[in-house]
């Protein structure tokens, strides 16, 4: 079994893989550096990460879920937190809701202080997730699977909506 806790000192935080790293003109604005923890733990219903981000920059794009919460702990540091349009500063202590739902629910955080912030992450994991991108006008659909032979399997489509193609639309 796998040991239940786990103490945040021995999360290894990691850079993202080059698949998943920002690159062109997004490099200047996103970076971080991420270390799993549901999964070291054993848990099956919440995902949860350790999530630092440097100076000047954000972990993620705004986005907003359509189907799970997320929850974040800032540990270390201080920044502001975009909901919406509205914007607030946040510090080491604040825990932040960000409940599933429309563009209105977009969240980020941006690391405004001069030292790395430190979030605890904690979402909820349920499959499949449909987020937007208001600030790109994007949307991500995610699902993952195990096919018949026990193979796991994802799927992610990232787009925009005047990308649509109509259901019959190659039939």
């Amino acid at each position: 079994m796998t040991k239940p806790f786990i103490n945040i000192d021995e999360v290894e935080l990691n850079p993202r893989p080059a698949t998943f790293a920002p690159s062109g003109p997004a490099a200047e604005r996103f970076d971080a550096r991420i270390g799993p923890i549901g999964s070291r733990i054993g848990a099956r219903k919440l995902g949860y990460n350790l999530t630092a981000v440097p100076p000047g920059k954000r972990a993620f794009p705004r986005h907003n879920h359509h189907v799970n919460e997320e929850m974040f702990f800032i540990l270390q540091g201080s920044g502001e937190l975009r909901i919406g349009e509205a914007r607030y500063p946040v510090r080491s202590g604040d825990v932040i809701a960000c409940p599933p739902g429309g563009r209105e629910a977009a969240h980020q955080i941006t690391n405004t202080g001069t030292e790395e912030l430190r979030y605890l992450a904690v979402s909820t994991a349920q499959l499949p997730e449909l987020c937007e991108y208001p600030d790109s006008g994007k949307f991500g659909f995610i699902n993952e699977w195990t096919d018949p032979g026990g193979e796991a399997r994802r799927f992610g489509y990232f787009g925009r909506e005047e990308d649509a193609r109509g259901y019959w639309d190659g039939e």
